[in-house]
């Protein structure tokens, strides 16, 4: 045992000093490595991140929550025609609203635009503020709280009040510093409101945030947002969880009968669970994973064979110091062990510079999208051992091809 562990270091350190000799093909070969695995790593990480925004995004709406909403066109199978159903509209969802008779919180919304810009004094917003109009549980149902200030009143709901609740940045933008905005009157896309309350920040997913949201009351967004076939959803939030699949059921039914779905016909809507949502689309990225890791390892197939070529020329190059080596004594083994050594070993530096090139392009996509900065553990130690499979099969021919060398030829090699 000490006898091998002693051949191990000896060939390290004369791994070690031919990559010195050879400083420049040693660092092209790093390279080439480096960038198959910052190729692979970034686009992993990058794509973890995202899946940990979409699950922090959508558990924000709690598991115990589901979303009635209008379906989308359908193409009929074997005919080739289109089914278009009908939108949610206001009477609909008001007659859900009052009808659903099940213990949960219901609420429901419309979108009023997604550029509008607001404005206080001198303080503006860019023209990317979504207006968007709820009743008293929106709260409940979004998973948004209030950092300060209050929730609509029913008198404020009945009337169409022009009153406001501001999303986190943009009660920061209008308000910087100590300013508190309670009370204060705000202009959202040319129309006065007075802010009653602002929402705590909520983060953001995929190039959008929650925080750059205003909502007002559905009665008053009717009013200024008015527009034809305006297209409601539901959101409804059980009081306890292991009674979600009875409201969807309880819900599903009554929402038919609204609707006028006949008997044997397929729902006119979509009943959306918000875990359903996010493993939806999970599952979607998971195809890209597949193909970022077949892409990835395409890459490093390219980086395994430029380092078999960079070896051979090497064993090439030093055929007269195997010659000198063999005439000292050493074995096949030990200048096959010499040679794969060295191989694996710029394999190694490669990965270790390609794993932190990689997790830092993939957080830096990550902070595009609005998604946390992660280190993805499990990539970083497939990547390392990844780079010693490379260099295990990139090193091990031209290894092989040294150890057989005749030490009389080498000798004579010019």
């Amino acid at each position: 045992m000490r006898l091998l562990t002693t051949v191990f270091f000896e060939n390290l350190k004369l791994a070690l000093g031919s990559i010195r000799s050879h400083l420049l093909r040693a660092v092209i070969t790093v390279l080439i490595i480096a960038f198959g695995i910052m190729a692979l790593v970034g686009i992993l990480t990058a794509i973890d991140s995202i899946r940990l925004s979409i699950t922090e995004n959508f558990a924000r709406l709690g598991a115990n929550s589901f979303s009635v909403r209008n379906r989308e066109m359908r193409v009929q199978p074997g005919s080739g025609s289109t089914q278009v159903f009908e939108r949610i509209s206001y009477d609909e969802a008001l007659a859900f609203k009052e009808q659903f008779d099940f213990p949960a919180y219901v609420s429901m919304s419309v979108h009023g635009t997604g550029g509008a810009t607001a404005r206080y004094r001198s303080q503006e917003t860019n023209p990317n503020i979504r207006v968007m109009g709820s009743d008293e549980n929106f709260l409940v149902t979004s998973g948004a709280q209030l950092a300060s200030g209050r929730n609509f009143s029913s008198a404020e709901l009945q009337y169409g009040a022009h009153v406001v609740l501001l999303g986190y940045e943009v009660a920061n933008t209008l308000f910087p510093g100590e300013s508190d905005p309670l009370g204060a009157i705000v202009t959202i896309a040319n129309q006065r409101y007075m802010v009653i309350g602002v929402l705590e920040r909520q983060g953001a997913g995929f190039g959008f945030s929650d925080d750059l949201n205003c909502v007002i009351p559905f009665m008053t967004l009717r009013q200024n947002f008015s527009r034809p076939n305006m297209n409601y959803t539901i959101n409804v939030s059980t009081y306890e969880m292991e009674t979600l699949e009875d409201a969807i059921g309880e819900a599903t039914g009554l929402f038919r009968i609204i609707r006028g779905d006949r008997f044997g016909d397929p729902d006119s809507f979509d009943i959306a669970k918000s875990d359903n949502i996010a493993q939806a689309l999970i599952e979607n990225i998971q195809f890209v994973t597949l193909a970022a890791t077949i892409i990835g390892m395409i890459t490093l197939a390219g980086a395994a064979i430029g380092l078999m070529n960079i070896m051979l020329v090497s064993v090439t190059e030093r055929t007269r110091e195997i010659g000198i080596r063999k005439a000292l004594g050493a074995t096949k083994a030990v200048i096959r062990q010499q040679f794969l050594s060295e191989a694996i070993l710029i394999c190694q530096i490669g990965g270790a510079v390609g794993i932190f090139l990689g997790v830092i392009a993939g957080n830096g996509i990550s902070v595009i999208v609005g998604s946390p900065f992660i280190i993805p553990w499990m990539w970083v130690m497939g990547g390392v051992v990844l780079c010693f499979g490379v260099g295990v099969v990139a090193g091990y021919y031209p290894a092989a091809k040294a150890s057989q060398l005749d030490p009389i030829e080498s000798l004579r090699y010019e």
